[in-house]
């Protein structure tokens, strides 16, 4: 029995410690390249190519090394009998609501318009008011129930929308409502995960569909928004913001109109860290209850993609 691990450096390097530390009675093939491919029972990737883990004919997981698994299910040459299972940390939620409370601070409090002011030495000092806040959050999951939850503990208003009906200590939506949830919002945190259904989810219809100048917060994937739209949503006054984390294409081309949009904010897809440790021990648990044939706590359902 091997385990395999097969991600671009950074992560392959820190799980590759952290493995190896944990589990050192486990033989870990780091790469796709192996001697021993019949082997191979478990493999641990994140934006592997397509077809790559074929050889591995006893593959009995696949762990995702994010809280994403498009990347996976994309790849139409993996077996559906073989279950497939992602991160869910409370770590993770931890550093995604404090990215989503940073972005909704500032903009709470007009932080950006304070900083203009300093760049040109000027006291602006009772001329922004806090902003009164009604926070839709787009995708009421395991990230953006925690996003939702800490927002109204610090006295926001919060609306909530999933496709299927959840149990919310604050007013949320589903299903066909997702028009009236949009209705009644002036800040979008949108944290759905990418899917056939929310690819171009944030297009210029439903930016139209917004009753107040609202501000836009994506954390989800790239592929949900259609940059184009979102310019031309925030030159008409549909959004009168965007702080970005994900782009449709990752890096962010230098000739993205976005870089320099004096309304928008933009990191490079680092809102939620994964704790490779923690995931260790998470895909050593999931490993063992295959064998032991028991349920697995965080597989993925392959019809709804999460």
């Amino acid at each position: 029995m091997r385990f395999i691990l097969i991600a671009p450096p950074v992560p392959t390097q820190n799980w590759k410690r952290e493995f190896e530390s944990i589990a050192p009675h486990i033989p870990l093939v780091v790469g796709a390249e192996t001697d021993h491919p019949e082997e191979i029972e478990c493999a641990m990737v994140w934006k592997q190519k397509p077809g790559i883990l074929s050889p591995f004919k006893n593959l009995k997981l696949i762990f995702s090394m994010g809280a994403g698994v498009d990347h996976i299910l994309s790849d139409k040459s993996i077996p559906n009998h073989i279950p497939i299972c992602r991160v869910v940390d409370p770590q993770m939620a931890f550093s995604m609501t404090n990215y989503v409370l940073m972005a909704v601070l500032n903009h709470h409090r007009s932080f950006y318009d304070y900083q203009k002011a300093q760049q040109k030495k000027r006291w602006a000092q009772f001329e922004f008011e806090e902003l009164n806040l009604n926070i839709g959050v787009l995708g009421i999951g395991f990230l953006g129930m925690d996003i939702a939850t800490k927002l109204e503990g610090l006295g926001f208003s919060v609306y909530g929308y999933s496709t299927r009906p959840k149990k919310t200590s604050f007013p949320s939506f589903s299903g066909d409502e997702l028009d009236t949830f949009l209705s009644q919002i002036n800040v979008l945190i949108c944290v759905v995960p990418y899917t056939p259904k929310t690819h171009g989810l944030l297009n210029y219809t439903l930016f139209q569909k917004l009753k107040t100048p609202t501000y836009l917060i994506n954390v989800s994937r790239g592929a949900v928004q259609v940059e184009n739209d979102l310019v031309q949503a925030l030159e008409e006054g549909f959004l009168n913001g965007a702080f970005l984390d994900v782009f449709e294409q990752e890096p962010l081309p230098k000739k993205s109109p976005l870089w320099e949009h004096p309304k928008v904010q933009i990191t490079p897809h680092i809102a939620s860290l994964t704790y490779p440790r923690e995931s260790v021990y998470q895909v050593l648990d999931c490993f063992e209850r295959v064998q032991k044939g028991l349920p697995l706590l965080q597989q993925v359902d392959r019809t709804r993609m999460y």
